[in-house]
């Protein structure tokens, strides 16, 4: 899961008159996580604190010079490098109050930029693509300078990276409307070419950026029409002799393919942010505008988080120590973020565990991944509708094209909408059509919201048991299903949308809870949800067996201190956990939050909103815990359970969380107390009963690394000395 938080104004703006761009030439860090320097694209350099929004320092350069060159930091030296007037390099350090009364070298050939990465010295990108460092060019500025471009080629992006000690300059190119990437290696110094695969004509990257990982540099770039590339470089490759070379092909695959709206990206950016996430700028949020910040799941196709940014967006986008840097507007904003493992990947230990015989047959799930790469799969048997053979044959042989459609339910009465909407998903394309049917959704959801009288259910769940959408797209959906009562839809939606945030899941399960047991019992849900808990409730166990080996009447033994009090402690705590054994809800409301318990989520944004419960929910969803775990662990229950059951991972997660959020509440609730104390004893035993096994396994294991003897004839004693 990703996260946006709230964002403070670091310093203002002052755009250009044609209010084209922000004014901001570059950010870089500097000392540490919390001091940044930014140039402006005129004369000034500005140190500042983030988290105090003030500046430190600032240096200017005199009236008719220009800082052509963003300024970086020299972490080992402390100083700072920036470039004016394209040739003459300055250096100067914090405590210089003047900057034109600090060192500067003229050079002889125009500089496109310093690079600085971290753990690496300062090296210089000439505009004709040399490459020097910093005090090596400073040794002898009037040195000359090679031509490595072509002679009309010109450098569009560059950065610096640091590797084991090995430091390597990236660049691109444009030339005659054709892409380069040069991967400049220093020291020993290698020059490597690469051919960037062509886009639409007339199309050139908007955004470049890279990252480093597993000995691979990985290279992502956004293009006008929303496409997201990226392509993967070997840093490994041989040192090749200097001297003129072919480019290289560099394959490239699809990624992403953002949102544009109406016509074709001008000002946008994306920037890699770990493996499975993006951010990007200037592209269209899904169910927005364009002035969106967003944070995109690229495994996925899943928007993670979005955060609406007031005035004209630049296309421009820094990212430091979980901090974005975004000029929009008149203001230069600081985004904090947090990007963790989302949510469909850390619930690889949450989510449903299938049986043994269950994932030998793997059902078809179709990838969001394939219309972006055109790739062609067989339709499931699950997205595909329940027609007869008949009313196929009476179908029209000219079906209405996708947009069509989404016109037509925009006024049709519910029952045309559901036949069109069969159709569309019965088509063989309609793999093709995932982005449509995103679409589709938003219109009939916005529709059901305007206008009471119109809900169409079936369709509702007929596309979610399509497997084509997600909660990203389609965000209003299970919200509307809640204020509908529609607790089918949710129960399916929680089944099939693995991105439902936690916040909206908090909300699901209040509404499970409160729902009255009568009420729930007359609803239709899924029918293997509701056989599991009916066998679960209505199985047979005896009172007399043990669980994990201990029997209730012994959890509390050791706080008696007379046989009198132990026997009436004992039947307090047997009357305690024979009711443990009772099922506290019926059987419909408990596979509504069996779906709850098999959510993927994250325990860092869902303890927040587990507070908002009260009491009284808490103590009965805990006894419905408390219910599953018993069930689970007795000897007799079979351990092979239906996809539509929680694992016994699952329901631990869930008490401990729901104990973590509400124990000082729980605590002083009166109801509560002899759960509690209930739980407290169950615990108490299980430990005992794990140290007992512990014991257990130490004595096996010494008895396995025994040597036996060979001959022991027919009688023998020996004495075997395990501790």
């Amino acid at each position: 899961m990703a996260a946006l938080y709230e964002g403070y104004t670091l310093c203002g703006l002052i755009p250009d008159q044609n209010n084209s761009s922000s004014g901001i030439d570059g950010i870089e860090e500097e000392r540490d996580s919390d001091h940044v320097i930014v140039t402006d694209s005129n004369r000034s350099v500005t140190l500042y604190k983030v988290s105090d929004q003030k500046p430190l320092g600032s240096w200017t350069v005199k009236q008719g010079q220009t800082l052509t060159c963003s300024a970086v930091f020299n972490s080992i030296t402390n100083e700072y490098v920036a470039v004016s007037d394209h040739k003459v390099i300055r250096i100067w350090k914090e405590g210089d109050p003047v900057l034109d009364k600090t060192f500067k070298a003229t050079v002889k050939a125009d500089i496109w930029k310093v690079h600085c990465a971290a753990g690496g010295q300062p090296v210089v990108l000439f505009r004709r693509g040399a490459v020097r460092h910093l005090e090596d060019l400073l040794s002898a500025p009037q040195q000359p300078i090679e031509d490595v471009l072509a002679e009309d080629e010109a450098i569009r992006w560059s950065t610096s990276i640091v590797v084991e000690a090995q430091q390597f300059v990236l660049f691109t190119t444009e030339l005659g409307g054709e892409n380069f990437f040069y991967l400049q290696r220093l020291n020993p110094n290698s020059l490597h070419k690469y051919h960037l695969e062509r886009e639409e004509p007339g199309l050139l990257p908007l955004s470049v950026s890279a990252s480093y990982k597993d000995e691979h540099i990985s290279l992502l770039c956004l293009y006008p029409n929303g496409f997201v590339y990226r392509s993967l470089i070997s840093v490994r490759g041989p040192v090749l002799d200097e001297g003129p070379r072919a480019p290289l092909p560099l394959p490239r695959n699809r990624v992403m393919s953002l949102p544009v709206g109406e016509g074709l990206l001008k000002a946008a950016s994306v920037l890699f942010l770990d493996d499975s996430h993006i951010a990007a700028v200037g592209a269209h949020h899904p169910s927005a505008g364009a002035d969106f910040l967003c944070i995109w799941n690229v495994n996925f196709q899943t928007l993670q988080a979005g955060k609406e940014m007031g005035g004209k967006i630049y296309g421009q986008l820094w990212s430091y120590s979980n901090k974005f840097f975004i000029p929009h507007g008149k203001r230069l904003s600081v985004i904090p973020f947090s990007c963790h493992k989302s949510s469909l990947a850390s619930a690889l230990g949450k989510l449903r565990q299938t049986r043994p015989e269950e994932s030998k047959c793997p059902t078809f799930v179709p990838s969001w991944n394939n219309p972006l790469h055109e790739e062609k799969a067989p339709l499931s048997k699950t997205g595909e509708t329940r027609k007869t053979r008949s009313t196929r044959k009476t179908q029209p042989s000219v079906n209405l094209t996708a947009e069509q459609v989404l016109e037509l339910i925009k006024t049709a009465p519910a029952e045309e909408v559901q036949k069109e909407v069969e159709e569309l998903l019965s088509r063989q394309d309609v793999q093709d059509l995932q982005l449509h049917l995103g679409k589709l959704v938003s219109i009939l959801v916005s529709r059901s919201q305007a206008d009471p009288k119109f809900y169409t259910h079936s369709t509702f769940v007929q596309l979610v048991q399509s497997k084509f959408l997600c909660h990203s797209v389609c965000p209003d959906l299970l919200p509307l299903a809640l204020e509908r009562k529609d607790y089918f839809l949710c129960q399916t939606c929680l089944l099939f949308f693995s991105d439902i945030p936690e916040a909206l899941t908090c909300c699901c399960l209040k509404a499970f809870i409160c729902l009255p047991d009568v009420d729930a019992e007359k609803m239709s849900l899924e029918p293997d949800s509701v056989s599991f808990m009916d066998t679960l409730i209505t199985r047979e166990h005896s009172r007399d067996d043990l669980q994990n080996g201990f029997s209730p009447s012994s959890r509390l033994e050791d706080h008696s201190n007379t046989v009198e009090q132990q026997q009436r402690r004992e039947g307090r705590e047997k009357t305690t956990a024979l009711q443990g054994l009772v099922c506290p809800i019926g059987s419909h409301k408990a596979a509504l939050l069996n779906e709850i318990l098999q959510t993927a989520y994250s325990d860092t944004f869902l303890l927040p909103h587990l507070k908002d419960l009260c009491p009284q929910h808490v103590l009965l969803f805990l006894r419905y815990l408390q219910f599953l775990y018993l069930r689970y662990s007795q000897d007799t229950f079979p351990q092979a359970h239906s996809l539509r059951a929680p694992s016994l991972h699952q329901i631990m997660d869930w008490m401990c969380m729901m104990l973590d959020a509400h124990f000082t509440v729980l605590v002083m609730t009166p109801e509560a107390k002899g759960f509690l104390l209930n739980l407290h004893g169950f615990v108490r035993s299980q430990v005992k009963l794990f140290s007992e096994l512990g014991k257990i396994e130490g004595s096996l294991q010494e008895l396995q690394k025994m040597k036996q003897k060979q001959d022991v004839r027919q009688y023998s004693i020996e004495v075997i000395e395990i501790f």
